[in-house]
């Protein structure tokens, strides 16, 4: 009822006896409440200033802690053509297990024989070098035996022109004794004939001084002959000397040619064991591709490619496998703004997929099923959520990470930070500020032994 009169209803009505006023105006019902309020407001007031650790929380992934303790797949290196399964999904294998295997679908590797054609074309063509050394040898004796040869044959000719130098020098004084014996047949010719034109020698004399100086011209131009002769025999010794140094020259050459051409056609014949030798080896490792093997100890998670009869080209996964052994960690994201407030070794709360949990993110001590980690990686660069990747491991003195956790599960993580006043937390919410940046002691303690 609206009270829009200036007399006062209570004043004329005694509402008193009524039961439900009786109870709505109970004096001690008010004494209750007040004394709920008061005490609800000091609780409040004290709560506001019980500690509030700051935190990260963010989702993440179970993961490991080294690449090599990670879910795999496995390639084959070569195309081919799956022929036989040894395994099914679900079984444990040891490093080295046959997997699968596979045969070729490239038609130059269809022989069966192949690997050991290759072996014979390596002997026929190691034979082939090892004759194209012999004959290197052989006409390197017959280089040796064509120089001695040579130089006897030079020696000979030398002492051939020796022999005509001497004979020509030999002629030529025999030519200059014939020359001074006409020299005096002709002054006893004058001198006898001028005595018979005098009376004093009879024609007789003057006759056979006549005929001695014929003999003595005779004489002269044999001696000459000879000489000349004795001459050319020196140039004919010169030209003999230059031609047998020209033949050996030319044979020397020839052989030398062909030692030079046997060494080309062995180091071409060496260059083709090489390459056989290593066509040899590929072949080898290419038989031993043809079973696909287990990388490490590890369980069978599926097979990508099946069947039998299917192909795949080289690099194509075949089969996943998941590590025997590993070290569980988890990958977790961080917003840019909350990266430069996590450090190496900085403690997080994990809440795996799951596992029950009761949670106060700001009350890390009374909250429960959660684990403690901490972060061992930080990464360098954004990655395509736009959000920095972090790798947490277990914390030694905690609880025990629980066993059934697989890889790939979902966690959620708690980073704490500083310890602050609930209402300063509150403060910050509010005003939409990013907790507060600090350094952990440890840092703070190794910046300042740097400095």
């Amino acid at each position: 009822m609206l009270n829009i009169s200036t007399n006062s209803v209570n004043k004329n009505v005694d509402i008193s006896h009524f039961n439900s006023v009786k109870k709505a105006f109970n004096k001690k019902h008010y004494k209750h409440f007040n004394r709920f309020l008061v005490t609800f407001g000091i609780i409040g007031i004290i709560i506001l200033f019980l500690p509030w650790t700051q935190n990260i929380t963010s989702n993440g992934l179970v993961t490991t802690l080294t690449p090599d303790q990670r879910p795999q797949t496995i390639q084959s290196p070569i195309p081919g053509r799956i022929e036989k399964w040894y395994v099914k999904e679900g079984d444990f294998v040891k490093k080295g297990d046959t997997i699968l295997f596979i045969s070729e679908i490239k038609n130059e590797y269809f022989d069966p024989n192949l690997v050991q054609r290759t072996g014979e074309q390596i002997k026929a063509k190691t034979s082939s070098v090892q004759s194209y050394a012999s004959k290197v040898k052989a006409l390197d004796n017959q280089i040796s035996a064509l120089l001695n040869e040579r130089k006897l044959k030079l020696q000979q000719a030398e002492n051939k022109v020796l022999q005509s130098k001497l004979k020509v020098k030999s002629d030529s004084i025999d030519f200059e004794a014939a020359k001074t014996n006409l020299g005096i047949a002709e002054k006893q010719f004058n001198r006898t004939q001028q005595l018979q034109s005098e009376g004093l020698k009879a024609i007789t004399d003057v006759e056979e001084k006549r005929l001695k100086l014929q003999e003595t011209q005779a004489k002269l131009i044999s001696q000459e002959n000879k000489y000349l002769a004795a001459k050319n025999e020196v140039i004919n010794a010169k030209v003999e000397l230059n031609r047998i140094n020209a033949e050996y020259t030319d044979k020397i050459s020839k052989a030398q040619s062909d030692k030079f051409t046997a060494q080309s056609s062995g180091f071409d014949a060496e260059a083709q064991v090489t390459k056989l030798e290593n066509d040899f080896t590929n072949y080898s490792m290419r038989n031993d591709m043809y079973y696909i093997k287990a990388p490490q100890d590890g369980y069978i998670n599926k097979a990508i490619k099946g069947g039998i009869g299917e192909t795949f080209k080289e690099g194509e996964q075949l089969v996943g496998i998941m590590p025997a052994k590993y070290d569980v960690a988890i990958e977790t994201f961080v917003d840019p703004i909350d990266l430069p407030l996590v450090h190496l070794g900085e403690e997080f709360r994990v809440q795996f997929d799951g596992w029950p949990a009761i949670i106060f993110s700001g009350w890390p001590n009374v909250s429960y099923g959660t684990y403690g980690a901490k972060v061992v990686a930080i990464e360098r660069f954004i990655s395509p959520n736009g959000k920095f990747r972090i790798l947490l491991a277990p914390i030694e003195n905690d609880y025990e990470w629980p066993e059934a956790v697989r890889v790939g599960s979902g966690a959620k993580t708690i980073g704490l930070l500083e310890d602050v006043p609930i209402w300063f937390e509150l403060w910050r919410k509010l005003n939409g500020f990013p907790p507060n940046y600090y350094v952990p002691e440890g840092a703070k303690t190794a910046n300042v032994e740097k400095k």
